[in-house]
């Protein structure tokens, strides 16, 4: 398949589609970062957050690619002019670590943040008022000394009233009525500790989970089978997962040899986990491949990025990758606006 050089833009179902996406990286102690040009160069994107802030999760209003929310060590962030400038959403998070936000694809208005310690947060008015949920979610890691946090938020693509949360260490929680009520969905999983999760739709749909030592999956979102990625990974620590949008079959994972680790490689299956192939990054990764970033507007451009500060970029849908030269300290999300 032909690489589509960065910068160059086409047309897809009669509308026209940037092939570069703008890139934003959020940083531990370097706050947020834009790329413009497809991660060829970088400036900060910071005024109005702390310089140094810890952000550990970006979310896009699908509606307004101009409007995007950070999460920090110290409360929600928004901006309204793609990263020009930023402001605190007031909220009951203000005191709080924001690992996971996400936004309703229906409905923009509808906000979720996941936080440490564990607790998630809905707006229904766009970051205007927020609600705490009343989820039941452990206060501590028994024999781990840390505490559990909100690692993951995920909307259903087929229905935004189900929204799956992800905790580490505590399991799953799925509601189906849009958040106002939750239950467990842990039965079977290789671990508690949830770092991904992803949703490949068809008939069954199935839910993927990565783990601390293993890839699971479940079609009735209750009871899940780990897939024993071991035997075909060099290393069982998964980290960041994702499904395609656009009728692509694969789901991506990223893994490493611990946390933050000093090796890390991403890997592919077209079969939901029965084989897998490991993408050619043009060498192995400094620590594990902590997440995967896609944008639906812009199909074809996929980024990896490792917690240890590097980037690689896909524009043929992962067929082949291009390490970015600038790296990070450390890079905890990474978000694509077209």
């Amino acid at each position: 398949m032909q690489t589509q050089n960065p910068g160059q833009s086409r047309k897809r179902g009669g509308k026209k589609v940037t092939a570069n996406p703008t890139i934003y990286t959020g940083t531990i102690g370097q706050s947020v970062w834009r790329s413009r040009d497809g991660g060829d160069s970088w400036e900060r994107a910071s005024q109005g957050l702390f310089m140094e802030s810890d952000i550990r999760a970006i979310a896009i209003d699908p509606g307004d690619p101009a409007v995007l929310y950070a999460g920090t060590e110290a409360g929600v962030y928004r901006t309204r002019d793609g990263g020009d400038s930023w402001a605190l959403v007031d909220s009951p998070m203000n005191d709080l670590e924001i690992w996971a936000l996400a936004i309703d694809p229906a409905n923009p208005d509808t906000i979720f943040a996941g936080t440490c310690p564990s607790a998630l947060f809905r707006s229904q008015d766009g970051g205007g008022s927020w609600q705490k949920l009343d989820v039941e979610l452990a206060e501590e890691c028994e024999g781990i000394p840390i505490t559990p946090r909100v690692t993951i938020i995920l909307f259903d693509p087929e229905d935004s009233q189900t929204v799956y949360a992800g905790i580490e260490i505590d399991g799953m929680r799925i509601s189906r009525d849009g958040g106002d009520t939750w239950r467990e969905g842990s039965e079977g999983l290789s671990s508690l500790d949830i770092h991904g999760l992803a949703v490949v739709p068809g008939s069954p749909k199935t839910l993927v989970a990565a783990t601390n030592n293993d890839v699971c999956v479940t079609t009735d979102m209750q009871n899940w089978t780990p897939l024993e990625v071991r035997n075909h990974y060099p290393w069982p620590y998964c980290r960041g997962v994702i499904h395609l949008a656009n009728g692509d079959s694969r789901i991506w994972v990223g893994a490493g040899n611990g946390p933050p680790g000093d090796e890390g490689g991403l890997f592919h299956s077209n079969d939901l986990g029965r084989t897998w192939e490991r993408a050619d990054l043009g060498g192995v990764a400094n620590s594990t491949i902590w997440a995967v970033s896609h944008n639906p507007a812009s199909p074809d451009w996929i980024v990896a990025y490792s917690v240890a500060g590097q980037l690689y970029r896909s524009t043929d849908r992962g067929h082949s990758w291009t390490k970015l030269e600038r790296e990070f300290g450390e890079v905890r999300a990474v978000a694509l606006a077209v």
